[in-house]
């Protein structure tokens, strides 16, 4: 039997996509000349709601190459064996299909951090979904999306995902079947508890990290009962490809970014060290990169150069001759200092 709500279903559907409320809508269809009940727009639209919910659920268990999650494991606080503390986060995504995960620490959630973090896992995947969902942090949205109103992208992040190809989704509050594939991930985080106290310098963490990336990514899922690298061999194939260099560059070579040395006296820029003398330990520096030159300035005073490498350490010999003086070997002789830096920075050269 017709209801009287059917000339209006189009209508209706179309306000509800727009996150109208249902007394709003009643309100305009009636305007139109609809002359049934309230009630019966409401059990509509309930409905609807509930079939969408439904499609967006499934929609979630994804085919290849189609989506990735994107999170934050935030602050999470550990020990040096000498007792300093290190507050960090990491960077999570996971591929939807295969589950394949890319991890990475990082010291700050902003906006050059997430770009930064986001190639390297198109480089660790070797190419790019076609969708990624985030949860409505402030590096992506403007505005949050809510049970009323849709999230806005700002400009820079909607320019990024242009550029890399990929269409970004956001979940709305409390609604954990959106996200919850790299929320699970995130609790994993935990794994690292056990190496409080167990390590000696930041590089450490950063391997102790990229080995349970790589255990994570070979041990059977519990959601897919695979291997994540093993179902990787077929989601790969569906994977959009990564642009050219130049789109790389433009993410990667940005200008006056500012870091805090490290106790090793090591500042970090595209996920790999460079030194300076060891007398900026602890203070704020600025970084500008020209070509293939990284220049590191303090108080607006350029105190080192570097050329950029792929080497994940990158010691000048004088910095770490001077870091020698200054701890581990005050007493030694300037033969015996030069021989021990030279054996390092060979070790360093290879990493």
């Amino acid at each position: 039997m017709p209801s009287k709500l059917d000339p209006y279903k189009e209508i209706i559907n179309e306000k509800l996509k727009l996150c109208c409320s249902y007394n709003s809508i009643y309100k305009f269809i009636c305007k139109k000349g609809y002359q049934g009940k309230y009630t019966i727009l409401r059990d509509y639209c309930s409905l609807y709601k509930l079939d969408e919910t439904k499609k967006a659920t499934i929609r979630f268990e994804t085919n290849p190459g189609l989506q990735a999650q994107v999170d934050w494991k935030e602050t999470m606080t550990l020990h040096y064996r000498n007792g300093d503390s290190i507050t960090f986060n990491i960077f999570l995504i996971v591929l939807g299909y295969s589950r394949l995960k890319y991890i990475e620490l990082t010291l700050d959630r902003s906006q050059d951090t997430v770009f930064k973090s986001m190639i390297h896992a198109f480089q660790y995947f070797d190419g790019i979904p076609k969708e990624i969902i985030f949860d409505n942090m402030k590096t992506v949205v403007d505005h949050s999306k809510s049970n009323y109103s849709e999230a806005v992208i700002n400009e820079s992040f909607y320019q990024f995902s242009k550029d890399f190809g990929f269409e970004v989704w956001t979940c709305r509050p409390f609604r954990p079947q959106t996200k919850g594939k790299v929320e699970a991930l995130a609790r994993t985080m935990e794994r690292l508890r056990p190496y409080d106290y167990e390590f000696d310098s930041f590089e450490e963490l950063e391997l102790i990290i990229a080995e349970l990336n790589s255990d994570l990514n070979n041990e059977i899922s519990q959601a897919t009962k695979m291997v994540p690298f093993k179902l990787f061999e077929k989601e790969k194939e569906y994977l959009r490809n990564l642009p050219n260099d130049d789109i790389f560059r433009s993410y990667i070579d940005v200008k006056d970014i500012t870091r805090i040395v490290s106790k090793e006296a090591l500042v970090t820029y595209d996920n790999r060290k460079y030194s300076v003398d060891p007398q900026y330990i602890g203070k704020t520096v600025s970084i500008s990169v020209s070509n293939d030159t990284l220049c590191i300035y303090c108080n607006k005073s350029l105190i080192k150069t570097h050329k950029i490498t792929q080497k994940r350490i990158n010691y000048s010999k004088d910095d770490y001759i001077n870091i020698l003086k200054s701890e581990a070997m005050k007493s030694a002789s300037s033969e015996d200092i030069e021989k021990i830096a030279n054996i390092n920075l060979s070790i360093y050269d290879n990493l």
